[in-house]
């Protein structure tokens, strides 16, 4: 192979014997290695696929802080059965269990939710109590995980439906890799709902998603804040409002959106946090935000976010708070009377997924925009290392299949840079 279109041509694949791998074999960073394993071997109701792209999330530190104690791994032991991580991948299938062909062949491409609604069916044994109470389990987890060259799709995942064809097959490898935490921010956008009437005496009408016509306003311009923010646009708010304390974030942000939002008719407003309060009073006449989203996990932000909401407003509490930050103060009579609502989610499901790959075909949202760095599995410490300390603003995406001797940090990512990318080093 040469180049990127020699490496997705393939319609046989050469299957080696092992594989590198980002193993976990116990409690900490130290226990986290770079590994030679064997590539697995699919069962009747299994596929084999080839990961062509992975991306590091920051929920790895809490596997790698809790092992066994977190409760997707539920007392695996992991020294004697170390998992592979990594929940973020883009993936073509390479090989196909006997009694799959008729419904897959090598060469197709998929996205993977990692969240699987289904309780383990291999290696029950293994589990805490053999499993009993356990109603989900999760790719990346104690199944298969993308930080590794091949990708074992078990029962679990196919039996959730969680592996989901691509809208487009020629998108690029990195995009669809940036479909998971994508797809975070559709699950949560779709938690706020708003009742509408046509009339007085028409039925109210529930619509999911931020107001029409409204004021929206995104709290936090990091990576999951700025998704937030350009997805929102896909609601139509008259008025979009983003704050954050840094303001390079802003900077960006508005670099990334602003022709977006002139194009729909939105009028984009980005603040220094501290501004926010008056912001919103001014653009809105002192009526309040329809939509506010809380996109940091910090108690006193979300507790001061809850005042910007106007009558029938939702708060979407986005950010997770720590155990023991995590009580906000409700006034109720907001909730009674002027009927504000407070949602949250964790995650996404199957459909969120599916939306989040339609949603970068249709260019609802530019996944380049989020990407900060690429580079190779090798890489992978290192990027948990600078999320750990906060030292790095944007998602990483590592090629299995290619060596980078270096991180390199990119402004910008898309399919043109990624097929260079794979044109330098194949």
């Amino acid at each position: 192979m040469t180049n990127l279109s020699d490496y997705r041509s393939q319609k046989l694949f050469d299957i080696p014997e092992a594989m590198k791998a980002m193993t976990l074999s116990g409690v900490g960073f130290e226990k986290l290695s770079l590994s030679e394993v064997p590539v697995p071997v699919p069962g009747p109701r299994q596929l084999l696929c080839r990961v062509d792209a992975a991306g590091v999330c920051t929920s790895l530190l809490k596997i790698i802080s809790q092992g066994p104690k977190h409760s997707l791994i539920n007392g695996w032991d992991i020294e004697k059965y170390p998992i592979i991580l990594g929940d973020e991948g883009s993936l073509t299938v390479v090989k196909v269990g006997g009694d799959l062909k008729n419904s897959f062949r090598p060469g197709q491409r998929f996205g993977v939710q990692p969240a699987v609604d289904v309780p383990p069916i291999n290696h029950r044994d293994r589990y805490s109590d053999n499993a009993r109470n356990m109603k989900k389990c999760a790719v990346g987890y104690t199944l298969g995980g993308n930080l590794a060259e091949y990708l074992l799709i078990t029962e679990e995942v196919l039996d959730g439906q969680c592996l989901i064809p691509l809208p487009d097959p020629a998108m690029p490898y990195f995009a669809v890799s940036m479909a998971e935490p994508i797809s975070c921010v559709i699950s949560a956008q779709q938690r706020n709902c708003h009742l509408v009437k046509s009339e007085p005496l028409s039925p109210r009408q529930p619509r999911l998603g931020l107001l029409q016509g409204g004021t929206a306003v995104v709290i936090g311009a990091g990576t999951m804040g700025a998704m937030h923010a350009e997805l929102a646009m896909r609601f139509l708010p008259q008025n979009l409002i983003v704050a954050d304390i840094v303001p390079g974030r802003l900077q960006k942000t508005r670099k990334n959106l602003d022709q977006k939002a002139q194009r729909l008719g939105i009028k984009l407003y980005t603040v220094p946090s501290e501004q926010l309060e008056q912001t919103v009073k001014k653009i809105t006449g002192g009526s309040g935000a329809d939509d506010v989203i809380i996109a940091v996990g910090i108690r006193s932000v979300q507790q001061e976010a809850l005042k910007l909401l106007a009558r029938a407003g939702v708060a979407n509490l986005f950010g997770g708070l720590a155990q023991g930050q995590h009580i906000l103060e409700v006034n109720v009579i907001d909730v009674h009377y002027n009927e504000i609502k407070i949602v949250g989610s964790s995650g996404g499901d199957p459909c969120d997924l599916k939306d989040a790959l339609d949603a970068i075909a249709k260019k609802d949202i530019d996944a380049g925009n989020y990407v900060t760095a690429v580079g190779s599995l090798r890489h992978t410490s290192e990027v948990l290392g600078l999320i750990k300390e906060n030292k790095i603003l944007g998602r990483v995406i590592l090629y299995p299949h290619i060596e980078l001797e270096q991180l390199q940090f990119v402004e910008h990512w898309d399919i043109d840079k990624e097929a260079e990318l794979f044109r330098q080093i194949m």
